[in-house]
């Protein structure tokens, strides 16, 4: 009984000092995490901080660190946007010299500075719809004549090129939507499409210094900053899509047309004379970037092999060598699908006379007179019945004569020498292609 009371008493004891100890422990602390958006409500150190302190810290900043700052808050982004928008800033950061002499560190400084001020608005605008994130940028960047079509005429000048840059940068990442309100934007903004009637309907090479803003302005703002092959379509497809056919060849020779020494389109360069492939191969780029991009409802076979056929015709039927030329450099399936399309129409006069030159320019550029030999075997297939094989042939031998005699006359009456060496070429040319003929039947014997 003892031993059973004196455990009542310290369970008792025990019970008694825990129930004391619950009551009289202090409560553990409430531990809480302030958000980005609590952050105006909890007043975060930069926010209490005078405004002319605050502009002091971002005076100290680079363009870069500013960006990367601009997105810690809401509110702190708000003020970056007031700062950036003083006459102070715009004349410091954004009014720079563009006529760098040829001093490529220069030149490479500038262009980063604008990189980095695209990534600033890019972040710093981040919540504003797409209208106003460009009404904002207009404002800061319109009055800057060297981003302006026409403004400047200094040789050199690095303004487009940055404005590209800094485009590129800005809009990285955006959908198509967006850029489709971008390029509607830039048009409003520049007045482009009033710019491009201008040259595509006046007389070619009477407008030089147009030509060239219109050449300059597309390709180092909208055209060139662009490393993927997609992004560079999308944008050419805006220039080009409103524009009827003849139009959309004459813009396209504008932008990638071959650009003579005093800076001015060489429009009677292609007509008058043969030129090497380094002057064409800007066109080529182009004309392969829209054939590369059929998958897209813009372009198709048929629309491309329209716009080449106008090229060639631009300003006048070009030498005959440019366009075999031309089609050498396009490969295989582009200059197949334009001489089966003629071979289809029945030209054959025409086809046979561009396959003498294609021959040549083989020959003349090193090319592998295989490739010519399989051209012509391709082309043959379009035709159906043997008869209409035979014919073909003929006319492409009679072509050779043809050609060979013309070349002869012209170096005759003209001593010119230009002509007797591409009269030995083509003989030449047409004793490799010949020899690969008969090889190529013999093997089938």
């Amino acid at each position: 009984m003892v031993t059973a009371a004196s455990k009542n008493v310290r369970k008792y004891t025990w019970t008694h000092k825990f129930q004391h100890y619950r009551r009289t422990r202090r409560p553990y602390p409430v531990r809480t995490i302030v958000t980005r958006s609590q952050c105006k409500t909890s007043s975060c150190f930069f926010e209490r901080l005078p405004s002319e302190v605050f502009d002091m810290i971002l005076d100290r900043l680079s363009v870069l660190e500013i960006s990367v700052f601009s997105m810690v808050s809401k509110t702190i982004s708000g003020y970056i946007m007031d700062y950036i928008s003083t006459l102070a800033w715009k004349n410091k950061m954004i009014t720079q010299s563009f006529h760098h002499s040829t001093c490529p560190y220069e030149q490479h400084s500038t262009i980063g500075h604008y990189k980095a001020l695209g990534l600033l608005f890019k972040r710093c605008t981040l919540l504003l719809p797409t209208k106003d994130r460009l009404k904002f940028i207009y404002s800061k960047f319109s009055q800057v004549p060297c981003f302006m079509l026409e403004q400047c005429a200094a040789a050199g000048c690095l303004g487009f090129s940055s404005y590209g840059v800094f485009l590129q940068t800005l809009i990285a990442g955006w959908d198509e939507l967006e850029c489709h309100r971008v390029f509607n934007f830039l048009c409003d903004f520049t007045n482009l499409p009033h710019k491009i009637e201008l040259v595509v309907t006046g007389k070619p090479g009477g407008s030089c210094y147009q030509e060239l803003q219109l050449r300059l302005f597309c390709r180092q703002v909208l055209l060139d900053p662009w490393p993927s092959r997609q992004d560079s379509v999308f944008w050419l497809s805006r220039i080009l899509k409103p524009w009827p056919m003849v139009s959309q060849a004459r813009l396209l020779f504008i932008l990638y047309g071959p650009l003579l020494p005093d800076s001015t389109l060489g429009w009677q360069e292609l007509v008058r004379r043969e030129l090497p492939h380094s002057a064409l191969w800007d066109l080529v780029r182009a004309v392969l970037l829209l054939h590369g991009n059929l998958n897209a409802q813009a372009w198709t076979t048929d629309t491309v092999l329209a716009v080449l056929e106008e090229l060639t015709v631009v300003p006048q039927e070009w030498h005959v060598e440019n366009v075999a030329r031309l089609l050498v450099l396009c490969g295989n399936s582009l200059c197949y699908s334009v001489l089966a399309s003629k071979a289809l129409n029945r030209r054959l006069l025409e086809i046979s006379r561009l396959i003498v030159y294609i021959i040549l320019v083989c020959e003349k550029d090193g090319y592998r007179m295989n490739w010519a030999v399989k051209i012509v075997q391709q082309v043959c297939q379009v035709f159906n019945t043997t008869a209409e094989k035979f014919f073909f042939i003929q006319s492409l031998e009679n072509m050779f004569s043809e050609v060979i005699m013309e070349l002869y006359e012209a170096g005759n009456h003209h001593e010119d020498m230009g002509s007797f060496q591409t009269l030995c070429s083509l003989l030449n040319s047409s004793a490799h292609f010949h020899t690969r003929i008969l090889h190529m039947f013999l093997k089938k014997e």
